[in-house]
């Protein structure tokens, strides 16, 4: 096994001061907590990272939140700090959430700044990664001084403007894909009583990403949490509202760590599971295996049909399904998702091309056409779908693979032209 990558880190402020981690939001750099490091250094010693492919730091992908939170936990640990209090924008804050989750006893204290239990939906997320294959980091950076700043911030900071745009334009594309999809992938909303830390959930009141509904659910949930709204402010409230930020976490972080003082909260009860029928246990010392029942595979193919084809494709075909199409639906689930696209020998990019050229040999134009969207979603670039097609005239036949091209053609345009 290799071993953990560490995060490429800053540290400010005095070595025995108790260690505070400022984490940035997906497409910012350590950077974007600068307005807030002078008061706070007085305070804490403060740990600063880059997110994979951000800033110059390494490109290495991170593909779950779980994956980068293991990250920073290897960087904590080479400084030899066990508890420390965390504070983080956007996707830092799902990988202080994760941290929470899986490592109650490290945190001290957390705080979500533009944050959500679900960054928008799946299907956002991987439509821009499509994008992003096809068109680069332009139309994102492009886009950003809308997406972060309220309009009479970004008319009057024209040069933190610059900056934000600039930042997205250097990030590592590879990376900045791996990010959308770990956000459309990450999902706490059923598991948010299970965070024990205190936390303070911090939202621009403009902030249309993750507005404060968003923060107003994550309060909901969380045993532990009060709400902060930010007046003036849209998504990177660090950046727009420097001081509003600084005084609260401030005060949030300094109350918290000075409660957690005397040491971790006890862990949680375990509750051990029923002992197994007798009967049962009768079987295994026998070395009974009943090795005839295999698992249901209709939530996994569930899972993976809505990966790859998208939500709002899923919940149609359900929504159209009836008595009469029931059990062929599934059937499609179970078998063509749960049993062959689940099946882990070759990778869904390389099905994306076996699906794509059958559909071409039997001129299935009408599943072509989600298959062609499924494809870009699976990481195909439009030039490898051509090159696919391309194949298929030679040995589906011209009139196929003509056909075949003129429905691709429309649903890329549709899927890869960035939105105005």
């Amino acid at each position: 096994m290799s071993e953990t990558k560490t995060l490429q880190h800053r540290i400010d402020g005095p070595e025995d001061a108790p260690l505070l981690v400022l984490a940035p939001a997906l497409g910012a750099t350590w950077h974007m907590w600068d307005r807030q490091i002078p008061e706070l250094t007085r305070h804490w010693r403060v740990l600063r990272f880059d997110l994979p492919g951000h800033g110059g730091s390494p490109a290495h992908p991170a593909t779950a939140a779980s994956e980068l939170a293991e990250r920073l936990l290897a960087t904590v640990d080479a400084l030899g700090v066990d508890r420390f209090g965390y504070a983080g924008a956007s996707l830092g804050g799902a990988i202080g959430a994760q941290l929470a989750l899986d490592h109650p006893n490290r945190v001290s204290s957390l705080a979500l700044v533009s944050s959500s239990a679900r960054h928008s939906t799946p299907d956002a997320w991987r439509q821009q990664g499509v994008v992003i294959r096809t068109n680069g980091l332009e139309p994102v950076a492009n886009g950003t001084p809308e997406r972060w700043f309220t309009s009479s911030f970004a008319g009057a900071q024209p040069a933190i403007v610059d900056w934000a745009v600039q930042m997205i334009r250097t990030t590592d594309p590879g990376c900045y894909i791996a990010s959308c999809e770990l956000l459309a992938a990450f999902d706490i909303r059923t598991q948010l009583s299970r965070i024990g830390v205190p936390a303070l959930v911090m939202a621009g009141a403009e902030d249309q990403l993750t507005p404060p509904a968003d923060a107003r659910a994550l309060v909901a949930g969380i045993p532990d949490a009060r709400l902060a709204i930010v007046p003036g402010a849209s998504h990177l409230v660090p950046v727009e509202q420097p001081g509003a930020v600084t005084e609260l976490l401030i005060r949030h972080l300094t109350t918290t760590w000075q409660q957690s003082a005397a040491g971790p909260p006890a862990p949680a009860p375990v509750i051990a599971p029923e002992p197994p029928p007798a009967a049962a246990v009768a079987e295994l010392e026998a070395g009974v295996v009943d090795v005839g029942v295999r698992p249901d595979p209709y939530d996994a193919g569930m899972k993976v049909r809505r990966e790859v084809l998208g939500d709002a494709h899923v919940d149609q075909a359900m929504e159209r399904t009836d008595e009469f199409t029931q059990d062929f639906q599934d059937l499609v689930t179970r078998y063509a998702w749960g049993e062959v696209w689940d099946r882990p020998v070759i990778d869904r990019r390389t099905r994306s091309v076996a699906t794509l050229t059958a559909l071409t040999a039997g001129g299935h134009l009408d599943e072509l056409v989600f298959h062609t969207r499924a494809a870009l979603r699976n990481g195909l670039t439009p030039a490898e779908i051509a090159e696919v097609l391309l194949h298929t005239a030679v040995y589906c036949g011209m009139p196929a693979a003509n056909a075949a091209f003129a429905v691709a053609q429309r649903v890329i345009r549709e899927e890869t032209t960035p939105e105005e």
